[in-house]
């Protein structure tokens, strides 16, 4: 089972999981500020659950890369969606500032 490593956290999951439901499940702070209360709920279209991930994941898919083409985020960045990323192997992830999760200030990291 792959594990992920987040805020402090080490969480096991079933391969092909969806990164979004796994950290929310496990009371990982996924959203900043008022992005807790305003966000698309998993969908891809707001972009406020960025995250960069480092691991085994799957390929962007196309929301995953229209969202993150749009301002202020920038398809040059290595962010990702997490409500649009699986799980396939261990994984760290690591949370910036900013309502989007765009920030360069680190939030949290794999290790807490």
């Amino acid at each position: 089972m792959p594990k992920i490593l987040a805020q402090g956290k080490t969480i096991e999951c079933e391969q092909g999981s969806n990164l979004r439901k796994i950290l929310l499940q496990n009371s990982i702070n996924l959203y900043n500020d008022g992005a807790r209360v305003i966000n698309c709920r998993g969908i891809g279209s707001c972009g406020t659950c960025a995250v960069k991930v480092e691991g085994e994941v799957s390929a962007a898919n196309w929301r995953d890369q229209a969202r993150r083409s749009l301002p202020p985020h920038s398809p040059t960045t290595d962010l990702r969606l997490a409500c649009q990323t699986l799980v396939l192997g261990d994984v760290k992830v690591t949370k910036f500032d900013g309502f989007w999760g765009q920030g360069s200030r680190i939030v949290w990291t794999p290790k807490g």
